[in-house]
């Protein structure tokens, strides 16, 4: 091993062990804060606290989310949050006496249901928005 692969391989596993311990969280931007915290605190029932910075979403577990304002945000394309529950016909049931409205997906690979439930194998998952665009999922396994 050359000099410079015996300090890659170690500079990696000091890297390694510092990440291996530190209390990770995601985050994502929304256009209104506001609106966020009426969304994820109100109809989704989170805890949410306020910060200087944005939201911090207290979810299941101890773990968080921040949501950070961003005037030129764009929603993201894909799934920035799951929801593991136990049925999904119920969870979607709660979603639509909410007021939101599930996506419907016709692709070759990804097809959901009337209701916006796609069933594959060893799990169903449905969508739906934040008011930011952002798209989240309820997951049942």
């Amino acid at each position: 091993m050359t000099a410079q692969g015996a300090a890659q391989k170690t500079s990696r596993n000091k890297i390694s062990s510092m990440f291996k311990d530190a209390k990770a969280f995601s985050s994502f931007s929304v256009n209104d804060t506001k609106k966020a915290r009426e969304f994820y605190g109100g109809t989704l029932g989170l805890g949410v606290t306020e910060t200087q910075e944005g939201l911090e979403l207290h979810l299941a577990g101890g773990n968080t989310v921040f949501l950070y304002p961003k005037p030129n945000h764009t929603p993201a394309s894909f799934t920035v949050l799951n929801f593991p529950v136990n049925n999904i016909e119920e969870a979607v049931d709660e979603l639509v006496n909410a007021g939101l409205r599930l996506e419907h997906y016709e692709l070759p690979d990804l097809k959901t249901d009337k209701r916006g439930i796609a069933k594959g194998p060893g799990m169903k998952i449905a969508w739906f928005k934040d008011p930011a665009g952002n798209i989240l999922s309820v997951i049942e396994e």
